[in-house]
């Protein structure tokens, strides 16, 4: 595994503003971070083989720089169930993205197995130019946008600040159970906030960094998408 600073001096040398998925997943993982076991191929022969290693059901995303929105070129494919439907995904994206993203350089495929559903939030941040590194806590996948109902801190946080967070937003009751649901395990939220707290304080190249969804489970949460944008100005 590269070191965190190779990671990124790799994508700055290479011209690029935004790890790709794989680099960021290995970023957050460095940090402790609960993610899935992530493989990357290089084409779908490599994901064939690769398949039954994983278990399934398994999630295949398209790698490529030039793809901001993998889901609006069929750039992702979920909950396939032999490395048959590995094969067939991955031929039917190359079409997809020879049409929808014409030019679009296409360097692998990342496969993992596909997290049970649970509920989603989402843990981020950014850089303020007055307050610094800024941590966000809301509920995730689409609820983000639709809703905003999210909260902030500047960094460094704690634990007792990161509950403070996850606790601020007006549907924390989702998070707590209702209507004979569960709920979820807070203090694995909060020490994903307190480790990207952290990443960002140590990581000046770090611009941005989205964790969208992080599900939450009774028991743990795991992270399935991560977006890291760098400032292009920083080097090592």
């Amino acid at each position: 595994m590269r070191s965190v600073k190779e990671v990124i001096r790799d994508a700055l040398s290479e011209g690029r503003s935004k790890l790709l998925e794989h680099e960021a997943i290995e970023l957050v993982k460095h940090y402790g971070i609960p993610v899935p076991n992530t493989i990357f191929v290089k084409n779908a022969k490599e994901a064939y083989d690769a398949a039954d290693s994983i278990g399934y059901p398994i999630v295949v995303k398209v790698v490529s720089p030039d793809i901001v929105h993998k889901s609006d070129v069929g750039g992702v494919s979920l909950g396939l169930k032999s490395k048959e439907e590995v094969l067939q995904a991955i031929k039917e994206m190359q079409r997809n993205i020879s049409i929808k993203a014409q030019g679009a350089k296409i360097l692998g495929y990342i496969m993992y197995h596909m997290a049970p559903p649970g509920t989603e939030v989402i843990v981020g941040g950014t850089r303020d130019p007055v307050f610094g590194a800024v941590i966000m806590f809301g509920l995730g996948g689409i609820f983000v946008e639709v809703l905003k109902d999210v909260s902030f801190r500047v960094a460094p946080i704690t634990v007792d600040e990161a509950l403070e967070m996850i606790n601020e937003i007006r549907c924390k009751r989702i998070l707590e159970g209702y209507r004979g649901q569960q709920g979820v395990d807070k203090k694995a939220l909060a020490d994903i906030i307190v480790k990207i707290s952290q990443l960002m304080l140590e990581i000046e190249e770090i611009d941005s960094i989205d964790l969208n969804p992080v599900i939450a489970y009774p028991s743990g949460a795991v992270v399935v998408d991560v977006r890291v944008i760098l400032r292009k100005s920083q080097q090592l």
